[in-house]
């Protein structure tokens, strides 16, 4: 059975300041869950507190029906996986050695070091495909390689559960793709649950099962990116004006927002006209 995740009447506080309200969410499990949002909503501050880095003013996170506030932190461990945002090694230290790290909530005095925690760090550098760079020291890699490197560190964990903050933050358009592919592929081959924030609303919806709106602290809207984004929905969570099509290439909701900009005559064509071509192309 794969980990289960869910808020029951959140609430979460920064001093006087309350962020989430009350709010109650399911996550699918299995499944890739996207937060969404505009700066300021919550959508952060939900996922640190599911993953356990942000205590709650109310309410309650469970882990497989368990109270996380309550579990000890090596068994959450080996159920959860967390990538913040933003996170840093040590200077000097090595990819192998990083990835190993993922290993240590599955030590003790009673167990040391196995060839199956090794086979377990090979077989995560080979799925974040960085086994190429296992002698190399973190700090010498590029943005995506790095992100890359700490996702492995993370599946070296051996969780069902992957949250990661922002995990596209910072990378080119090229290291983005890279890194959502990576991460569409693991949970199309191994079927882990994956939670996280992104904030290209295109390429959210382009990856996930499922997709949670936060607005104000509160979830506005949850579901298949299909059935819940709309040029209304993005004017509501976002404050845009927009167009949603839909995506040429993934049939996915395609988000064109509205403003100022060069406009070309002969290639503005009507939404309508637009739309009813992208129709046909996918038949």
């Amino acid at each position: 059975m794969l980990a289960s995740l869910e808020a029951r009447e959140l609430t979460v506080s920064y001093g006087s300041k309350t962020i989430i309200h009350n709010l109650n969410l399911a996550i699918p499990e299995g499944k890739i869950t996207v937060l969404i949002g505009g700066n300021g909503c919550g959508k952060s501050t939900l996922l640190r507190t599911l993953a356990r880095l942000l205590k709650p003013g109310g309410g309650e996170v469970l882990l497989d029906g368990g109270q996380i506030a309550r579990m000890p932190t090596r068994e959450v461990a080996k159920a959860m996986s967390i990538l913040p945002q933003g996170p840093s090694a040590p200077e000097g230290l090595t990819v192998r050695q990083l990835v190993r790290q993922g290993r240590y909530p599955h030590q003790s005095w009673l167990k040391a070091w196995s060839e199956a925690d090794e086979a377990m760090v090979r077989a995560a550098l080979e799925s974040a495909k960085v086994e190429d760079l296992a002698e190399r020291t973190v700090d010498s890699l590029s943005g995506g390689q790095r992100q890359r490197v700490w996702i492995a560190m993370s599946l070296a964990q051996g969780t069902d559960l992957l949250l990661l903050d922002e995990p596209t933050t910072y990378l080119d358009l090229s290291h983005q793709v890279e890194i959502l592919d990576m991460l569409y592929e693991l949970n199309d081959r191994e079927g882990r649950t994956i939670v996280m924030v992104l904030h290209d609303l295109n390429l959210a919806c382009r990856y996930a099962h499922h997709m949670v709106a936060v607005q104000g602290g509160n979830i506005y809207a949850e579901g298949a990116p299909e059935s819940i984004i709309t040029a209304e929905t993005v004017k509501e969570v976002f404050r845009l004006d927009c167009e949603v099509i839909r995506d040429p290439l993934f049939g996915t909701p395609l988000c064109i927002p509205r403003g100022r900009g060069r406009i070309i005559p002969a290639m503005a064509e009507p939404a309508s006209s637009r739309e009813e071509a992208v129709l046909l192309k996918q038949g």
